[in-house]
């Protein structure tokens, strides 16, 4: 507890702490003020009142357009189907305008921008110890290298909570303060070819933390540059790059080759498995893509451990 302390004060010495979660925060509020502006005065669909016409109409053409869908594509086209027909049977409008779920929802998105800044603390949490020399003071305590670099790892994630917390809570209050509870409808997710309705909170905790999966491998990865090679900047510069491209590559190379479900990239959007989009390569599952990631943590942990303890730090 006391390395941790100690860890969690060094981290929070640095102004870059707080500019991050300032810089979080202006995001969220200037979000909000943004929507407020464009966001339309209407909650539901306007059609003379006839909603479930319109919404019989676009299943029509989506059926139509179902038999010349390439497949990594029907499911999602499957999915708005099975939600109309569920809205139509169940008298639930589309909600076209932000409540306070909506917004928060649309927030999730910044859990990337949570990943960057996590991804700037655990690339300096070691190699700046050796920049500043500060390492030396810190190996001659009587306490295991390998308990100094566990605190370290466990910092930079109580850090990661910490701005997710930070991120759900101001997400929450801002969206009720400018958009309210109106249309306060259940989320409805599409599993097994089912629509399934969720009541709001406890999806969105779980669809943060689902899209926290992809911050924490990331950050490991980070952390395990910083540890081995004891380069900051190396650490940061790869770890973005990798959170900005490694997507995008993966899928190109998923349009060729079947091996890509084996790649870091694949499997780091749990969300699909949850009714939230679509699957990268088809056919894998919820238990492969986690032994997948599983493999990734462990050999980024291990190759952490092993670089600190073993290598001649004293230098």
């Amino acid at each position: 507890m006391g390395l941790l302390a100690n860890e969690w004060v060094k981290i929070f010495k640095r102004k870059s702490s707080f500019i991050m979660i300032g810089i979080l925060a202006i995001i969220v509020v200037v979000a909000a003020i943004g929507i407020t502006f464009v966001n339309s005065q209407d909650n539901v669909i306007n059609d003379n009142g006839n909603w479930q016409a319109a919404l019989e109409e676009e299943n029509k053409d989506l059926k139509e357009e179902l038999k010349s869908t390439p497949g990594p594509y029907k499911k999602e086209i499957e999915r708005i189907i099975a939600e109309n027909e569920y809205r139509i049977s169940h008298d639930m409008p589309k909600v076209t305008s932000y409540n306070v779920w909506t917004f928060m929802n649309g927030m999730m998105g910044l859990v990337d921008i949570v990943a960057l800044f996590t991804i700037i603390i655990a690339a300096g949490i070691v190699a700046s110890e050796f920049s500043w020399g500060t390492i030396k003071l810190l190996l001659i305590r009587p306490i295991s290298r390998a308990k100094i670099l566990l605190s370290k790892y466990i910092t930079v994630l109580l850090y990661a909570l910490f701005m997710l917390a930070i991120l759900f809570v101001l997400s929450f209050i801002l969206g009720a303060a400018f958009f309210g509870f109106e249309q306060n409808q259940p989320h409805l997710a599409y599993l097994d070819g089912q629509i399934v309705a969720r009541a709001q909170i406890p999806f969105l905790l779980s669809q943060y933390a689902l899209s926290s999966v992809g911050l924490l491998i990331f950050t490991t990865m980070a952390f395990m540059i910083s540890a081995a090679f004891r380069n900051s900047s190396l650490a940061i510069g790869l770890s973005i790059f990798l959170l900005l491209m490694g997507s995008i590559v993966t899928s190109i190379i998923a349009g060729f080759f079947d091996w890509a479900k084996y790649l870091l990239f694949a499997n780091t959007n749990l969300l699909p498995y949850f009714g939230s989009g679509t699957l990268m390569v088809e056919g894998m599952t919820l238990s492969f893509s986690l032994i997948v990631l599983l493999v990734y943590y462990i050999i980024f942990l291990v190759v952490a451990f092993w670089a600190f303890v073993k290598r001649d730090v004293a230098a």
